[in-house]
C-alpha cells in the first residue's frame, strides 16, 4: 500500500437523495472518485482507484475455483458502483447498495486498512454486541 491506512470512525448521515458526506479526513485519498461494492458481513466497501484494482484482481482469481465461484464474481462485480465526489464532498451510493447494507439515514465510515467500510448505525452496534 502507498498510502496510509484507513483508520478511524466517522458518523454522518445520507440526504433525501442518497448521498453521504465523505469525511473530510478521508477525501484526499479519493481525490474526485472511488469504488464501492457490497462487502462482507453486510456493509459496503469503499476502495480508491488504486486498491480496488487490487481487490478486482483478488476477484477475478476467484474464478479459476468452479462455476460456482465465478457467479459469486460476476454477482459481485455487478453491483460495483464507480462514485464521483461533487464539490462538496457527497457521493450519491447506489440504491442496491443501500439495500445491501440497510442505510436508511444514519451511516458510519469506518476505516479498515485498504478501504473504508460504510455501515448502518444499527448493524454496527449489533455487530458489536455479537449479534448477527
Amino acid at each position: 500500500m502507498d498510502v496510509e491506512p484507513f483508520v478511524g470512525r466517522y458518523d454522518r448521515t445520507l440526504d433525501a437523495k442518497g448521498r453521504v458526506i465523505l469525511p473530510v479526513r478521508l477525501r484526499g485519498f479519493f481525490e474526485s472518485s472511488g469504488y464501492l461494492a457490497p462487502h462482507e458481513d453486510g456493509c459496503i466497501a469503499l476502495w480508491t482507484d488504486g486498491e480496488f484494482g487490487l481487490e478486482a484482481d483478488r476477484q477475478h482469481a476467484r474464478e479459476a475455483e468452479g462455476q460456482g465461484a465465478r457467479h459469486e464474481v460476476r454477482e459481485w462485480f455487478s453491483h460495483v458502483s464507480r462514485v464521483e465526489l461533487d464539490s462538496q464532498g457527497r457521493m450519491a451510493i447506489p440504491v442496491d447498495l443501500r439495500s445491501h447494507a440497510e442505510l436508511e439515514s444514519d451511516v458510519l465510515f469506518v476505516g479498515v486498512h485498504d478501504r473504508v467500510e460504510l455501515w448502518s448505525k444499527h448493524r454496527w452496534d449489533h455487530r458489536e454486541d455479537g449479534e448477527s
